[in-house]
């Protein structure tokens, strides 16, 4: 039975893994249906009033939506390499289509949050129906009066149901109009975002230049090469912090851990020069040296650096 239940752990590791991607964007969409369902109960109230309805409901969607956006751009890690790429090498080496695959990959993976909050708002209907009440032709409704002078004030009020009482029964339809709008524009973006989708990933797979495999190959390799990486970055640091601490004391208070990590660090560099780093920062779009992929920045530096390589190593990361 424990075998049973290790190796069937191991395969939803094993799953979960290969669809990092797809799940972070799922409890992306997931945190934004439960951000914009309390927001709605919580906080959303329409102001009842002319201009003020249109600019309520339209914020109430589309302001969440934007901050959603720029918060995913800013998580996003090809963002700042597309930045260091310009700092550091003025962007010589990207071309146009380089640019528009990691442009298209940024505002795909930031879209997420922000399109959910849309496709919410609009299905729900309560943004816009408070946006466009005011608008509603008061003509186009059988048997509503036409003895009243600010017609727009009334309309406005329906979504709060501040109008004269004879009028009250008019909002059911009026509600329904709207609201047939609204999930109607909702229904047109999800199968626009949804063909979108599929002819990009078509795209991708008719532009790329190696087969399925080995892309797959290539997202794990990322995948565990970054977090090899980061641990390893941890580890440094806090073995520098160590020694900067010992020097500054004379000794320094470590715990059974700390004291292993130590002892077997003792190769490791004092400090990695600035060169190096800019070396392994930026935009890094799969390449082949005498047929031998390198799938990442870090491999083509340690590539160079063992074949002790100099020359092309200037080439390439200047």
């Amino acid at each position: 039975m424990a075998d049973l239940v290790r190796e069937n752990f191991k395969f939803m590791s094993l799953f979960f893994k290969s669809k990092d991607v797809m799940i972070f964007n799922g409890l992306v969409a997931l945190g934004t249906v439960g951000g914009q369902t309390a927001y709605n109960i919580f906080a959303f109230s329409c102001p009842c009033s002319t201009a003020r309805n249109y600019l309520y409901g339209l914020t109430a969607m589309g302001v969440p939506a934007l901050a959603l956006f720029l918060v995913g751009v800013m998580l996003n890690h090809n963002t700042w390499d597309i930045l260091s790429e310009c700092r550091l090498r003025r962007c010589r080496k990207l071309s146009g289509v380089a640019v528009f695959a990691l442009l298209a990959s940024i505002v795909g993976r930031a879209a997420v949050a922000p399109i959910t909050w849309m496709v919410l708002s609009l299905l729900r209907g309560e943004a816009y129906v408070c946006a466009l009440s005011e608008f509603v032709d008061p003509a186009s409704i059988k048997d509503f009066p036409s003895n009243y002078s600010d017609v727009h004030e009334i309309m406005a009020g329906f979504p709060c149901q501040h109008v004269p009482v004879e009028l009250l029964h008019f909002w059911n339809v009026i509600e329904r109009r709207l609201r047939y709008e609204s999930q109607l524009l909702g229904w047109i973006l999800v199968g626009f975002v949804s063909l979108s989708v599929f002819l990009m990933l078509c795209l991708r797979r008719c532009c790329s230049p190696l087969g399925y495999q080995q892309e797959a190959y290539w997202s794990h390799f990322r995948s565990q090469e970054s977090q090899v990486f980061q641990r390893t970055m941890d580890a440094h640091a806090h073995i520098q912090a160590i020694r900067n601490v010992r020097s500054f004391f004379g000794f320094v208070a470590l715990d059974k851990d700390e004291q292993e990590l130590l002892e077997s660090a003792a190769d490791v560099k004092a400090e990695v020069p600035s060169l190096e780093w800019n070396r392994i920062t930026g935009v890094y779009l799969y390449r082949e040296n005498q047929g031998a992929p390198l799938y990442s920045r870090l491999q083509k530096w340690s590539n160079y650096t063992l074949q002790n390589n100099i020359e092309a190593m200037e080439k390439d990361f200047c």
